[in-house]
């Protein structure tokens, strides 16, 4: 496991992508969808926050270990959705 730095960087990194790419589909994009955009927008800082949250605050009754694993595969399958929406925009 890594540690929880490492972890917040990588979430901050990946938001940080999503975030980019987000502008640069909805400006460069064929049909610009400001409202579309501005929601995909607020769901990624949404996600960001609530998961740097969830690191700090490790759930009671889980093992560490298990708790981070969820969590990576949680984020993970969030992000996905994100680029989905992305891909429409």
């Amino acid at each position: 496991m890594a540690n929880k730095r490492s972890l917040k960087h990588a979430i901050n990194s990946v938001c940080g992508e999503l975030l980019v790419e987000t502008i640069a589909a909805s400006l460069y994009g064929n049909a610009p969808h400001h409202g579309n955009a501005d929601a995909v927008l607020f769901s990624i800082l949404q996600m960001q926050a609530n998961y740097i949250s969830r690191i700090s605050h490790v759930e009671p009754g889980i093992t560490p270990k298990a708790y981070f694993k969820d969590l990576r595969e949680k984020f993970s399958s969030d992000a996905d959705e994100i680029v989905d929406q992305i891909n429409y925009l």
